[in-house]
């Protein structure tokens, strides 16, 4: 998959509203840090990258938004809200395996208990 790699320190702090962000995905852009070099980040992005396409990019915004709010309204704080994103925890579980985009299936977030 073609993706490009943006680094800018200015957009990711203004993009830490909630919690401090240290790299995002908008795809097909992972935006992170002018001295970058996490290989375990970035395969955590690009986990993020296949979830996107596979919601057809929109979908996933709108769902990810839900989720966090969902969790808000339980009572977690920000981060807490954050982590419990199905998203998350498969690109969490998984961003050590530099083999799991190659053996991941489709909707695979969606095995995560929430």
């Amino acid at each position: 998959m073609k993706y490009k790699i943006i680094k800018s320190d200015r957009f990711l702090k203004l993009m830490s509203v909630f919690i401090e962000v240290s790299a995002i995905t908008l795809y097909p852009f992972i935006v992170v840090p002018k001295d970058f070099s996490n290989v375990i980040t970035l395969n955590h992005e690009r986990i993020h990258l296949e979830q996107q396409k596979e919601l057809l990019i929109v979908f996933f915004y709108i769902l990810y938004i839900l989720y966090w709010l969902k969790n808000r309204v339980q009572g977690m704080n920000n981060l807490e809200a954050y982590m419990n994103i199905p998203f998350e925890q498969e690109a969490y579980k998984h961003q050590n395996n530099f083999n799991y985009l190659k053996e991941r299936k489709k909707y695979a977030w969606k095995t995560i208990k929430n």
